[in-house]
C-alpha cells in the first residue's frame, strides 16, 4: 500500500504509547543524572582523601551501580521501543501500553532491585525486575508474531 493511502495517525490515537514512550525516557534520564551525581560526589570525596578517581579504571561499587543502571536501561531500549510501536500500530494500542506501562515500571524498579552498591554477587531480587522486562519483550514479541499469522 502506498504511504499515501496509509490513514492519519493522531497523537490522540496514540496517546498511551506516546506516554510510555515519555515515562521511558524520563527514567532513563533520571539514571543518567544519578550516575552524575554519583560521578561527581566520588569524584570530590576522592579528591579530598587526595586520592584519583577514574570511573573507568576504578572499581568503586556505587558508580559500577549507577553506571549498571543507565547500561541497562540503554542495552533493552532499541528492541523495547521497537515492540512497542510495532504493537501500537500494527495490533493495537492497548495491549502494547499496557506492556509497556510494566516494562517502565520494571526498569524504574531496576535500581532498588540491584542496590547501591554493586557487588561480585548481583542480588537475586533483581531477577523480579529482569524477568518483567523479559516477559514484555516476550510479550510483546508474540502478539506480533499472531498478528502475521492471524493476517
Amino acid at each position: 500500500m502506498p504511504v499515501t493511502d496509509l490513514p492519519a495517525m493522531s497523537a490522540r490515537a496514540f496517546a498511551a504509547p506516546l506516554l510510555v514512550t515519555v515515562a521511558y525516557v524520563l527514567v532513563y534520564y533520571l539514571m543518567i543524572v544519578h550516575q552524575v551525581r554519583v560521578k561527581t560526589r566520588l569524584r570530590h570525596a576522592y579528591q579530598a582523601r587526595g586520592e584519583t578517581f577514574d570511573r573507568y579504571f576504578h572499581n568503586d561499587r556505587e558508580m559500577l551501580a549507577a553506571d549498571r543502571y543507565v547500561g541497562n536501561m540503554l542495552e533493552h531500549m532499541p528492541a523495547f521501543m521497537l515492540l512497542l510501536w510495532l504493537n501500537a500500530v500494527f495490533v493495537g494500542t492497548r495491549g502494547a501500553s499496557l506492556a509497556g506501562a510494566v516494562y517502565v515500571l520494571s526498569r524504574l524498579l531496576y535500581p532498588f532491585m540491584i542496590g547501591r552498591h554493586l557487588g561480585r554477587g548481583v542480588p537475586t531480587r533483581i531477577l523480579f525486575a529482569t524477568v518483567a522486562g523479559y516477559a514484555v519483550t516476550a510479550y510483546l514479541s508474540v502478539r506480533l508474531l499472531v498478528a502475521v499469522i492471524a493476517s
